[in-house]
């Protein structure tokens, strides 16, 4: 179900402009650590909670993502500037096919 609610919240054309600006994960150098998440899944589940007003901790299970998880990215996608590329991503899109004025 997680796949069909990422695709549905963030259509293919938003995860087109997004998933090349995500920063790359680095495996951690001592090793362990807990298994990778699906990207596309933590975005959904980050665009939920911030259209939605809803606290990290309510985030759904069914996007098969953790609150924590969600939150961390969130934080860190933010702290190397992801939400103002994507913006001007989107901008350039649009006006790319004249949609903006």
């Amino acid at each position: 179900m997680k796949v069909d609610l990422s695709r549905r919240l963030v259509l293919d054309e938003l995860w087109e402009l997004t998933a090349p600006l995500l920063p790359r994960s680095t495996s951690r150098p001592q090793g362990g650590g807990t298994a990778l998440v699906d990207e596309r899944a933590v975005f959904a589940a980050v665009v939920y909670v911030l259209m939605s007003g809803f606290a990290w901790r309510y985030l759904p299970e069914s996007f098969g993502v953790s609150s924590a998880t969600a939150y961390r990215r969130f934080t860190a996608w933010t702290e190397v500037g992801l939400w103002r590329r994507l913006h001007r991503a989107v901008l350039d899109e649009l006006g790319a096919r004249g949609e903006v004025d």
